[in-house]
């Protein structure tokens, strides 16, 4: 070939290689839409390369499909104007389906999903999403406000698709927050990462159901995931007793930071997955804890757990017995697990072979415990045995000094002087090869999520706003609780306030006596406050009487709305004088409605007298389902006389045992001639079914009918000592699922 003539073609070649380079240039555009029809349009012209940007703004009921084929090189991309200033709201939702797309920067607020998830990796079971990506996209609040209507924020389907740097927070119906489906073989083996999030808080939900993460259903869970959860960080994610529930195979679950999330990392079905480099700060907060171990073949390295309070399925790190033979959906039995190198510092609770019973008869096999540092400050065992453990080999373990360590062998006793890291992780100040790595390095919570999407406190404290002082007037304390912001502290000055119409309370609010005793409250209609969504209540220092109520039965001094609250309470009632609740029967201080449930209840230094129903009825959920309607309920130093109810009637049924609560706890309380009312039905001073944690200490009980503590599923714990029974008959505590006596606690009790 001639020498000019190569060069000719060469330059030609050259010259339609760059025209072919400038004009995929010029065919990748940008298309802005500003509303559901041009979004429409654009979807239907896209191009690999192109971009299609939502106006700033507010987007209602936008149920989006985002379906088009992008290629590696050049995907297609959906995302705002202004990142954080698109708002989808009402009954919006996204569906991918294609390759190669990627979306960014919206925000799901103010309103819920009209489908069974928020964000959906596919448009129906035939058309999904595979190399896709959704980056710093936040879903705030978004939930159906049915608790008990179940759906998914977030659904991963098809392989190889990616969720980062997203913000998920306040997920307050039943669902899980982010689920990886395995339901076809199109989304097995699917390779999904899962990165940079941050999980914000989740309430307690009172029921199973409040997953944050689950990857993997127990019927498909001998297939592998092979799905990344690396470098999240889970705060306070309390939802349920599983904070992240694994059912597949060969996941690898890393880096990630599990902050005063009350729950477990557990591997409730399938095989081979690995578990490592991952901390887990407790700070002490009630039912805190680690990976719980189950089934086949599972590693957990260089993890680090440090002030962990949970006990039994909730420990900070638990080895679970198997069922022989186990269905799909029980519990198989741990083989070849290996727990080696991490650290586990002031955990209270190492469970091994937990949950034996009759069914759950097979101990862990062929499994090691090695290399493991161990320190409690309190000097105290942590390890528990509920079954054989021969087949857990221990090698290398060092911790401190014990009085009658269960395990002796593979243990080295050492004093180990630790000091916080730079990283906040106590580390030993002389090198062991015991532990986690020194260079293990949590996430920071400001490395998760979109940086432009604040990270705030989900809860408004009581007495953080500002402070109204208010008068005695005609609807003065109506008019000022309306008025208020949540937060506000109303001070009452010293007189009589008459109310003639019930309060709605739907922020937080306080209401105090600017002097104690000095205030009284008179309310005529069948309710005083009427506790709504977003509202907690505090009341301080207040007589407040009922002699002025409608002559009506099953009033109530406080009550929830009567169905339905999605969004969880706090109640505080301190220093309180209340009296002539007598009107007519059944007139309760206070009473839950279905569906509502209470953080909290607290109830101290109070005086209750001349009361013809309940002082608390909790005891709405009688289908059966595990639910319940408070975690922790609280009285402490108060009076209570002449109370025709019961002080408190609790109730949780059902067999579930994915919750920690109820709680209730009575201390130092005198009760006289509680109970013994005639529509008093259970004949009880206290009823407790299904309650989780009970504990009744130093109370004296005059003329009143007896406690009765009613066991059901969960190992619940009772303890009642150090009280005296006068007149009243001794505390009554029946199991009601397991054969045998009760597992209660009665001891120094005084019955007269």
């Amino acid at each position: 070939m001639h020498k000019n003539t190569a060069i000719f073609r060469c330059v030609i070649l050259l010259s339609t290689f760059i025209f072919s380079i400038s004009s995929l240039s010029v065919q990748a555009k940008d298309w802005l839409v500003k509303t559901q029809d041009e979004y429409q349009q654009a979807i239907n012209k896209v191009a690999p390369g192109d971009t299609v940007v939502l106006a700033n703004g507010e987007w209602q009921n936008f149920e989006i499909l985002f379906e088009a084929k992008g290629t590696k090189k050049q995907p297609i991309t959906l995302t705002a104007e202004k990142k954080g200033n698109v708002f989808l709201t009402g009954q919006s939702n996204l569906r991918l389906a294609g390759e190669y797309l990627m979306v960014s920067g919206l925000v799901f607020k103010n309103g819920f999903t009209p489908s069974s998830e928020v964000i959906s990796f596919r448009k129906d079971k035939d058309a999904f999403a595979s190399h896709s990506r959704v980056t710093e996209v936040v879903i705030d609040n978004y939930s159906n406000p049915d608790r008990f209507e179940g759906d998914y924020w977030v659904g991963m389907y098809g392989k190889h698709n990616r969720f980062d740097h997203n913000h998920l927070e306040g997920k307050r119906n039943k669902g899980v927050t982010l689920a990886v489906r395995l339901n076809a073989k199109a989304h097995q083996q699917n390779h999904h990462r899962i990165d940079h999030n941050y999980f914000g808080p989740r309430p307690t939900f009172g029921s199973n159901g409040g997953e944050t993460l689950r990857i993997g259903t127990s019927h498909h869970s001998l297939n592998d995931s092979l799905t990344t959860v690396e470098n999240n960080y889970f705060d306070r994610c309390d939802g349920e007793v599983e904070i992240i529930s694994i059912k597949s195979g060969k996941n690898t679950v890393r880096n990630n930071v599990f902050f005063e999330s009350r729950g477990t990392l557990t591997m409730r079905h399938g095989n081979g997955n690995l578990i490592e480099g991952n901390v887990f700060f407790g700070n002490g907060v009630d039912h805190t804890g680690g990976p719980r171990v189950i089934n086949a073949d599972q590693t957990l390295r260089n993890n680090y757990m440090e002030g962990l309070t949970g006990y039994r399925f909730g420990s900070g790190l638990t080895v679970m017995n198997g069922v022989p033979n186990s269905p799909i959906n029980r519990y198989h039995q741990v083989k070849n697990a290996t727990i080696e190198n991490n650290t586990l510092i002031n955990v209270e609770h190492i469970q091994l072979a937990a949950g034996a019973d009759a069914e759950r008869s097979a101990a862990p096999v062929d499994s090691a415990m090695q290399n493991n540092l161990i320190i409690n400050d309190d000097g105290q065992d942590p390890f528990a045995a509920f079954d054989d453990i021969s087949g857990i080999k221990f090698k290398g373990n060092v911790r401190n000094n014990v009085a009658n360590p269960l395990i002796k062998e593979g243990f080295e006793v050492a004093k180990v002087e630790l000091k916080r890291n730079e990283h906040g992780l106590l580390v030993p100040k002389n090198k062991l090869k015991a532990g986690a790595s020194l260079d293990l390095k949590p996430i920071a919570k400001e490395a998760t999520g979109p940086s432009w999407y604040p990270k705030t406190e989900p809860v408004v404290a009581f007495e953080s706003g500002k402070v109204i002082k208010v008068k005695p007037a005609e609807r003065s304390i109506y008019d000022a609780v309306m008025k208020a912001e949540s937060g506000d502290v109303l001070v009452l000055a010293d007189g009589e306030y008459d109310v003639d119409r019930k309060i709605t309370v739907a922020k937080t609010i306080s209401v105090k006596a600017a002097n104690k005793g000095k205030v009284t409250i008179n309310f005529q209609g069948s309710s005083l406050f009427e506790i709504h969504n977003d509202g907690s209540l505090a009341l301080e220092g207040l007589n407040i009487s009922g002699v002025d109520a409608p002559d009506y039965s099953g009033n109530a001094m406080i009550r929830t709305a009567k169905w339905g609250m999605y969004k969880n309470y706090r109640l505080s009632l301190k220093g309180l004088t209340v009296k002539d609740l007598d009107i007519n029967h059944s007139f309760h201080v206070f009473d839950s409605g279905a569906r509502a449930f209470a953080d909290y209840i607290d109830i101290s230094d109070s005086v209750f007298s001349n009361i013809t129903g309940d002082i608390l009825r909790l005891n709405k959920e009688q289908d059966d389902l595990g639910i319940y309607n408070a975690e922790y309920v609280r009285l402490n130093n108060n009076r209570f006389e002449k109370v025709e109810g019961a002080i408190a009637k609790v109730y949780r049924g059902g067999s579930d045992e994915s919750t920690f609560g109820p709680h209730v706890i009575l201390n130092k309380n005198m009760i006289g001639d509680v109970g013994n009312g005639k529509r008093n039905k259970e004949k009880a001073s206290l009823m407790l079914h299904g309650v989780q944690v009970s504990v009744l200490d130093n109370n004296q009980f005059a003329s009143s009918a007896p406690v009765i503590v009613e066991h059901t599923v969960g190992e619940p714990k009772t303890t009642i000592v150090n009280n005296v029974f006068e007149k009243t008959g001794e505390p009554k505590v029946t199991e009601l699922r397991v054969k045998g006596p009760h597992t209660a606690v009665l001891k120094n009790n005084s019955v007269k």
